[in-house]
């Protein structure tokens, strides 16, 4: 990759808060936070100190924690190169920083050795997942030149699937004549934005704004929903389909492919302050919020078009997502605005916290939220824990309670 310096002064305007609010901390609020709200948030995170302790207590060596399945009462392990591989260390960090838990600092450092090797992961879009929330909260916490440089490794190794013809990162490979990107990507953006930050250059900047630009472009209908899957001819750049693979239908709205997007442009305006994004951000929450069969309690449907609604499935984890990026967005819109926003993503945390969504102490085993769908049309982890859960429910109360401070 060629390198093109840029300036502190442009690069610190790039990269606005990138490592802090990625990690949590949030601007003050111009809404109220409810201190008690807040204040139980500590009993949260002893309540995940302690979920988390059975979780790694019979996790195999070099294996990390994918799902848990409550009829029979088996875990579902998966090595270094899988998705959600990030996700555990990540929720332990996070853990740990709240309650001081040393057992849980220390099996985090652990979980990352085996983890270490996908920084040179060539064949994966999800480097962002597995190494920015796993060693950038650890280089976070506890900076080191080593974890600055399996960063800017990995930061690298997702550059190489960035095509300028098509204008994105590839996502998923495929032997047929197609470029497919997900809406998922926009989450794996953070990483390269920190890249630029770290090093000076500009070339990682530039990929993921094109990458946004080209997202923005073809992935959004007229109503600011979202397709999941866009498949672009390789040759030429041009859209050859659009569909829905996770979702009950190519034109429904899955609903955790929503709530990447809404995260993913909310990053996007952070990084850059480019008022695009942020409109893009407050389209797709709109999107969501105003949604007729969006429930009361706040936490969706696997999909916002499922069959048999009302009876259909949630999707915990879609909930835990939008949670924590609209307690970040609220921090960058008008009072009224923010004031509305604010009270969804609280309310959506008080649902992930009550016992319809928050597991008893030693169950779920040892994962703390119940009721995700991972991939319903193939029938897997349906109606389950999954660790993208767990992440984003505990980076969502960490950045509830910094706003109450």
């Amino acid at each position: 990759m060629m390198k093109k310096r840029i300036s502190w002064k442009q690069c610190a305007a790039a990269t606005t808060l990138v490592f802090a609010v990625a990690c949590g901390t949030q601007k003050q609020s111009t809404s109220k936070a409810d201190k008690a709200l807040a204040q139980s948030f500590d009993k949260g995170f002893a309540d995940a100190g302690a979920q988390y302790k059975i979780l790694m207590k019979d996790l195999p060596a070099d294996k990390f924690p994918k799902t848990y399945f409550p009829t029979t009462a088996k875990h579902e392990y998966s090595g270094s190169g899988w998705w959600c591989s990030g996700f555990y260390p990540g929720t332990l960090l996070y853990t740990f920083e709240q309650t001081k838990d040393e057992a849980l600092y220390k099996e985090a450092m652990r979980i990352l050795e085996p983890l270490k090797k996908e920084q040179f992961n060539k064949s994966t879009h999800d480097l962002g997942f597995m190494m920015f929330c796993s060693f950038g909260n650890a280089n976070r916490l506890q900076p080191k030149p080593e974890y600055k440089e399996i960063l800017i490794n990995s930061a690298k190794s997702l550059c190489t699937r960035f095509d300028p013809k098509v204008g994105c990162i590839k996502s998923w490979d495929s032997k047929k004549p197609e470029f497919l990107v997900i809406i998922d990507n926009m989450m794996n953006l953070e990483l390269l934005f920190w890249a630029t930050e770290a090093t000076g250059d500009s070339s990682y900047y530039k990929i993921a704004v094109t990458h946004a630009n080209t997202t923005i472009k073809n992935h959004f209908r007229p109503d600011y929903s979202s397709y999941h899957v866009i498949n672009y001819n390789p040759e030429t750049g041009a859209v050859q389909q659009k569909r829905t693979a996770q979702g009950a239908a190519d034109e429904s709205a899955w609903a955790r492919g929503q709530a990447w997007g809404l995260y993913g442009f909310t990053v996007m305006y952070r990084a850059t302050k480019d008022k695009q994004y942020l409109d893009q951000a407050n389209h797709i929450a709109r999107y969501i919020l105003s949604h007729p069969n969006l429930p009361a309690d706040k936490v969706p449907y696997w999909d916002f078009n499922a069959p048999g609604l009302p009876n259909a499935l949630r999707d915990a984890s879609a909930a835990a997502i939008m949670a924590s990026a609209l307690l970040e967005l609220q921090g960058y819109v008008e009072p009224a605005q923010s004031k509305e926003y604010f009270g969804v993503a609280e309310a959506m945390l008080r649902s992930l916290s009550s016992p319809a969504y928050k597991a008893a102490p030693g169950a779920n085993g040892g994962f703390l939220i119940e009721h995700c769908v991972g991939h319903l049309p193939a029938k897997s982890e349906v109606d389950v824990p999954l660790t993208y859960a767990d992440y984003y429910y505990v980076e969502a109360m960490k950045r509830y309670k910094d706003l109450a401070k």
